[in-house]
Parts: structure tokens; sequence; C-alpha cells
């Protein structure tokens, strides 16, 4: 049997997260030169929902599936997936079209990166793992930085097809050196069998409720039908012979109190990378370079923390890093929530999103390996799953409420139309606006944009409360044998 040579392994893992995170960030820099070329600004967002949604939904599938059937076949197809829709995106001749293989785009995803975490959790110990994640943490951080920069290039030195062709060689280079390094003893469950069911409740039930959290016309039907969904899917979990998240696991405090946490400071997370830069650009009249440069302090500070919290890991445990990481954040969004007014300076969300970047870095690092060594083998890829995708819906659900705020804030008058708050935003400032107008956009903006940062603080300080209940494991304990767990029916 040949074994795994970590080091090639590593590389390829982190050239995989590192085309994932590169393309969120390459897309919403070139996004203005696409909608020129291709028309259809009425469907602007779905470029970015369709990703979104369909990656979202299939996170706990791939996990459940790599611990039935191995890690190595799920990646590369997800990979692979993922590649060939990058290819299509880049060849696409509409909107439609885009918005379609962006879809297909985001199911490759869904398994390229909880399977990686997994895969990491898999060939490190304990004592490795948290200086790992912190590695991997730092990828997502130089991606996130790139990102803006290399979009801008293609798009002034190229075409914006580029945007998806870049993933190709680094994505192949990836795959090959998985195919090569990675090779993993593997004993299939037998007659193990998906839980289709199971797959068709959860996925729908996600999508109805992200659609119900929007705020649009279709939240009074979305919202029950999501309730009934997902109600019924538990149902089915607690019976099926192979569910897609086994219920037992929430019985971990462990694993039950990193979700919830997770969930919460995702939640901030999310709203702080989308309104902060709103909020400098709108209310205090910065630039939209100056506005994407709010977030730079927290791709910074996250990576930073990473590394150092998991050399500190070792001798601290998990607790001290997840409780202190999250009150840390809560004190960045309290700064958020007191100290971003009309008129304040750019000092503020700095400091504000530094710390809470670093908050975050300790605490979101902890909590993924905390829930990684809970488990054995045959759970770690449903519980890093379920870790990440309660990450992702409590970061979505967030944003989403957090919109209808805005938007709900901003259409409050009737004789104001929605294209001035358009102008409002644009390189101008709204300056061809009647002063009546732009009064009033500008009062509602910065009233809508206030609850929002109460909305993020609110969130942060549950997630802080939650981390108090976080239990103080062993550090080099033992992974619990789901037998000694009671059963969930």
């Amino acid at each position: 049997m040949r074994t795994t040579h970590r080091p090639f392994t590593t590389l390829a893992l982190a050239l995989s997260l590192f085309v994932a995170a590169l393309e969120m960030t390459v897309v919403s820099t070139a996004m203005p030169t696409v909608v020129s070329d291709l028309g259809g600004i009425q469907h602007y967002a779905w470029v970015f929902t369709a990703y979104m949604l369909s990656s979202t939904i299939t996170v706990p599938i791939y996990g459940k599936l790599a611990d039935l059937y191995g890690r190595k076949p799920i990646i590369l197809f997800g990979s692979a997936l993922f590649l060939l829709s990058s290819l299509a995106c880049g060849f696409s001749t509409s909107m439609n079209m885009l918005i379609a293989f962006r879809v297909l785009q985001g199911l490759g995803a869904g398994a390229m990166q909880p399977i990686a975490i997994t895969i990491i959790g898999d060939i490190y110990t304990l004592e490795q793992r948290g200086k790992v994640q912190g590695a991997f943490s730092a990828v997502w951080g130089i991606a996130g930085l790139a990102g803006p920069l290399t979009g801008g290039l293609i798009v002034k030195y190229l075409t914006w097809h580029w945007i998806f062709f870049i993933n190709i060689p680094i994505g192949i280079a990836s795959m090959v050196l998985l195919v090569m390094f990675f090779h993993e003893q593997l004993q299939p469950k037998a007659r193990a069998r998906l839980d289709y069911a199971g797959a068709a409740l959860l996925s729908s039930g996600v999508v109805a409720l992200l659609f119900g959290v929007q705020g649009s016309g279709t939240t009074l039907l979305a919202l029950p039908l999501a309730a009934l969904l997902l109600t019924a899917f538990v149902f089915v979990e607690l019976r099926a012979a192979e569910p897609i998240i086994p219920m037992s696991i929430f019985k971990i405090p462990t694993i039950a109190i990193s979700n919830v946490a997770g969930a919460l400071f995702s939640a901030a997370q999310f709203g702080a990378t989308t309104y902060v830069p709103l909020y400098v650009q709108g209310v205090l009249g910065g630039s939209a370079t100056m506005a994407g440069g709010m977030i730079t302090p927290m791709i910074v500070g996250w990576p930073l923390a990473s590394l150092i919290g998991g050399k500190l890991m070792v001798r601290t445990g998990f607790r001290p890093l997840i409780v202190g990481g999250l009150g840390l954040a809560s004190i960045g969004t309290v700064l958020m929530a007191l100290l971003l007014k009309p008129g304040a300076s750019m000092l503020v969300p700095r400091i504000a999103m530094g710390l809470f970047g670093i908050g975050l870095g300790f605490a979101a690092m902890a909590t993924m390996v905390a829930v990684q060594t809970t488990v054995g083998w045959e759970l770690r890829g449903v519980a890093t799953a379920s870790s990440m995708f309660f990450r992702t819906i409590g970061g979505s659900l967030g944003v989403g409420v957090m919109g209808g705020v805005l938007v709900s804030q901003l259409m409050k008058d009737p004789n104001v139309p929605v294209s001035a708050a358009t102008e409002l935003l644009g390189p101008e400032h709204g300056r061809g606006l009647a002063p009546a107008i732009l009064e009033t956009l500008g009062s509602a903006l910065n009233t809508g944009l206030s609850i929002n940062f109460w909305i993020m603080c609110a969130a942060m300080i549950a997630a802080f409360t939650a981390g108090l209940f976080f239990p103080k494991v062993k550090r080099g304990g033992t992974p619990v044998n789901m037998s000694d767990v009671p059963a969930s029916h």
C-alpha cells in the first residue's frame, strides 16, 4: 500500500483552496465589465447567488460521500467539475448562460473546500493540525488580497473571460498532485448508500430559506416552506440508515457549540465584509478603492492570528482561544456599532475590522480543529462539512436579513426612486441628485447601516456567549465513539 506524501498533498490542497478563494474576489472585481459586455444587469446578483446556493447546499452531501467512499474520489470529482464549469463560464455569451455555469461551478466548489479541510484532519496529528489550519487561513488571506488586484489586471490587459480561465492551470496542478501523492486506506461500508431523501429535503429547504430571508415578495411563501422542508429533513435523518447529517453528532457539546457559534460569528463576518465598505463609500464619502481597503485589516489579521493560535493551541487547549477570540471579535463589532457615525475617521473601521479579524482568526481555527478532533475518520467528513455548512448558512442568513433592513430603509420614502440610491453609491456620490433627495437617501442609508452594525454586534455577542459553554476538551483526547452516544430514535 502506497503512503501519502504529506508535503505534496498539502500543496495540492492549498492550491485547491486558493483557486476557490481567488475566484470569489476576482469575479467581484470584474463584474461591471462582464455586465457591460453581456448585458442583463437585472440579473447581476444572480451571478453570486447561484454560486452561493449550489456550493452551500452540497457541502454536507459531499461530506457524507467522503465518509462513505473516501476523500480522494470526491475532491477529484469536485475539482474536475469546478474546472470544466470555469471553462464554460469563460466562454459564456449571455448573462443567463453565465449564471447556469456558475451553478455548476458552485457544485464543484462545494466539494473542494470541506474535503480539503477534512483531509488535513486525516493526515496530521492534533499538534500539527492547528499550525497547518493556520497556514491554510493564510492561503485564504493571500487570495483575498490578490483577488481584486488580479481581477483589475486581467480586465485591463486581457479580457474578462480570463477571470475564469485562470483557474484551469492551478486546478490541474492540484489534481495531478492529489492523484500522484495522496493515498488513503479505505474500507467502504458494506452496501453503503446515500440518503437521497435527506439530500433532496436539505437542498430544497436551504434554497427556500435563503430565498425567504432576501425580503422579497417570496418571503411569505418561502419561509414557511423552508420550515416544513427542514423539519421533514430532521424527521428523515433520525430514521435513515446512513443520514447526510447524523443528528447524534449534535449531542456532542464540542460540535453543537462550535456550530452554533460558527453560524453566529459568520453572520457578523459576512455582514462586516459586505456593509462596512458600503458605509465607507456611501456615508463617509470614501472612494471605491478606500472602501475595499477596509477589509484588508481583517484579511491580514485573520491568518496571522490563525498561525499564532495553531502554535498556542497545543499548550492552551481549544477553549481559551475560542472564548478569547470571540471576545476580541465582539469588541470589534461594538466599536463599529458605537463609533461608525457620519464624519467618523477612516481609522475607526480599520481598527474595528483588525480586531474583528484577529479574534475570528483565533476562534474559527480552534473550533474547526476541535470538531475534527472530537470524531474519528468515519465521521470526520460529516463533522467538518456540518461545521462549514453552519458557517455558510449563518453568513448567508445574516447578510439576507441585513439586506432586507437596508432596502426597507432606502425604500421608506415612496417619492425617492430606486435609481437614486444606485447613483448615491456611484463614484460621484450622488452629486447630480436634488439636495432634498440626496439628504433623504443619505439619512436612510446611514440609518439602515447603523441598524445592521448593531445586528452584527448582537450576533457576535451571542457567539461569545455560546463560546463560554464550550467544554474543556483534553488536547489529546480520544475521539468520541458514536456507539457510546445515545441513539436518536
